[in-house]
């Protein structure tokens, strides 16, 4: 494995031959012990970090202190200078409307030019030859929890690390959910800008609202009219958490359409989950497989049916996150074919995934020889750690459903009754994810996925022949750049567009696993899946980043991307309001 340059976060250079570094610097590991474990997961833990290997993947990181830009209008700038001038020769050029070969100029981080045959560009060019290959807008992730802190365990990617993978990827940007801070939309901003700090691509910022007062009402108008933030995330799970009641989400909604703000929701009926989770426990079901049996489909789609007819009743849009389920996506479609502006986003592992690994048991097998073990073992111990744990890895919220389900969702992406695809990226280590070794309610929700989506959407969606190349773009960056309205700037290759490109080999061949990943996690759980169409070279920001397997990243250059409101969704919705106060043929005139 090639270790991290000694110059440290300044410059990142890495390579996955064999195996890459991770992006980070050493530090001691930190894990939150809740007081509630068995002896059996206080074994299991205390093993693991005495003798886990001492990788990167579940390292913490100390980085520069550089900034990020957070709020300034600046593009194509970096704190290494100018970028370079590219010139992209022979690719096949796809944007959501059409493909054509054509050559792509880029000078200062903007596309300047893309028509056939550019030869007139002038000196200190980087010519790269595309032939035989598609150019394409760099991915947009709308849906991640990078440096997140989830009930005491902290997510392993932060900003640096996992936008690093995701621009190994071909993402070349994201959008992540920012938490209050005490209460306050505002604190939770500036929490979340020193955490994008190390940035090293663009990003953009969802906000998350718990609770609903006049201070919060007031406080979503600062982060629409001056954050640059125009969506905002209602729970409608996690109770005595995070989630929301419905009189929370219609005022919510009612706020976001003022503000033309799109509305976002997690879909799953949380009092109904809660007593799910007390069911199982019940029952004597502890293991991973009690994540999934508590929160059943019908739980999702019944939330996803409220939500989608409070927003019906409110007249605004709204935006359904990881549509996990048969169930939801049907209510989606309803809502859509009945003209209400509705966005179903699936996530990378809800399409590719089926939930027959929470049933593994291996686990059980696995727990039983650790209870038996003693320290001299303490080598292999780590290995029946992971086998431990594997099935942990899968879980998150809504879970992963069976097979059908993810058929299903990939018939609907294709037809376009979903949108755009997600990955709901938020990764945790073995260590924390086996904090829920006997009590599946304790593990940490999240999963992996903003390195791996690209390539997975297009092996499973374009190599199977479901959708075409330019619905590829479509779902993948240019939807998500039109919902949250920073197109044509970005998801696009047109002059003037910022240089976020990538070059996808469709003829060349991909294989994910853990050892050449480069998130913080030591696992993955699409380890071992094989398939064709590869990200070859990234541009973000008009910097070839990712090129023959070399990951060159800069720390702190990565930029906030504002993005305003008033979305092509709320094209004509004061039409439809008109149209409704004339139906109501009141208030009715009495003597």
């Amino acid at each position: 494995m090639q270790r991290i340059s000694p110059r440290g976060c300044d410059q990142i250079s890495l390579t996955t031959s064999p195996a890459p570094a991770r992006p980070t610097c050493r530090a001691k590991k930190s894990v939150v012990m809740t007081g509630m474990e068995s002896p059996l997961a206080v074994l299991l833990l205390a093993t693991l970090l005495a003798t886990a290997p001492a990788t990167a993947s579940s390292e913490s990181s100390q980085y520069c202190d550089a900034g990020n830009g957070f709020g300034e209008p600046r593009r194509g700038v970096s704190s290494e200078g100018s970028p370079p001038k590219i010139l992209i020769k022979g690719g096949t050029v796809a944007n959501a409307h059409g493909a054509e070969v054509a050559d792509v100029y880029v000078e200062d981080g903007i596309i300047v030019a893309v028509e056939p045959h550019i030869e007139q560009v002038g000196d200190d060019v980087t010519i790269l030859d595309a032939s035989g290959k598609y150019v394409m807008p760099g991915g947009i992730d709308p849906h991640t929890h990078l440096d997140v802190d989830s009930t005491g365990v902290k997510a392993v990617d932060d900003f640096f690390s996992g936008q690093a993978a995701a621009l190994a990827g071909g993402t070349t940007m994201h959008i992540d959910f920012v938490k209050p801070s005490n209460g306050s939309l505002i604190a939770g901003v500036e929490v979340y800008k020193k955490k994008a700090q190390k940035s090293c691509m663009d990003y953009g910022f969802h906000m998350v609202i718990h609770k609903w007062d006049e201070v919060v009402s007031r406080e979503m108008e600062v982060m629409v009219n001056e954050k640059g933030i125009n969506s905002f995330k209602f729970f409608m799970a996690y109770k005595g958490y995070q989630m929301v009641n419905d009189e929370v989400l219609l005022q919510g909604l009612k706020k976001c359409k003022s503000l033309g703000a799109l509305a976002m929701v997690h879909a799953e009926n949380g009092d109904a989950v809660f007593e799910g989770q007390n069911r199982m426990i019940e029952l004597g079901i502890t293991g991973p497989e009690g994540h999934a049996l508590s929160r059943p489909p019908v739980l999702e789609g019944e939330a996803t049916a409220r939500a989608v007819r409070l927003a019906g009743f409110v007249n605004t849009p709204l935006y359904v996150v990881h549509v996990m389920s048969i169930d939801a996506m049907e209510e989606i479609a309803k809502a859509r074919q009945s003209g209400q502006r509705v966005i179903g986003e699936p996530v990378v592992s809800g399409l590719v995934l089926d939930d027959s690994k929470l049933w593994d048991p291996d686990f059980i097998t696995a727990a039983k020889k650790v209870s038996v073990l003693s320290f001299p073992y303490a080598h292999f111990f780590y290995r029946v750690i992971e086998l431990c744990t594997w099935n942990f890895r899968y879980v998150m919220s809504p879970p992963i459903r069976s097979a059908e389900h993810g058929k299903a969702l990939q018939a609907a992406l294709s037809t376009g009754i979903l949108q755009l695809v997600g990955t709901d990226h938020c990764a945790f280590n073995s260590t924390q994810k086996a904090l829920g070794i006997d009590d599946f309610r304790k593990i940490p929700n999240g999963v992996n996925g903003i390195e791996e989506r690209m390539h997975l959407v297009w092996d499973t969606m374009v190599e199977s022949g479901q959708i075409s190349v330019s619905d590829y773009v479509r779902i993948t960056s240019t939807e998500c750049a039109r919902i949250f309205n920073i197109y044509p700037r970005k998801g696009a290759i047109l002059a003037g567009s910022d240089a976020d490109i990538i070059i996808l080999n469709p003829n060349s061949s991909f294989e994910i696993s853990a050892r050449n990943h480069h998130s913080r996690s030591d696992t993955n759980i699409y380890k071992g899946r094989r398939g064709k169409g590869k990200v070859e070279v990234t541009i973000a920001g008009g910097r070839i980043v990712w090129m023959d397997g070399q990951l060159k990243v800069t720390c702190g250059s990565g930029k906030f991307v504002e993005m305003p409101p008033f979305g092509y969704l709320f094209g004509g919705m004061e039409k439809e309001d008109a149209r409704y106060l004339s139906s109501l043929r009141a208030p009715v005139k009495r003597q």
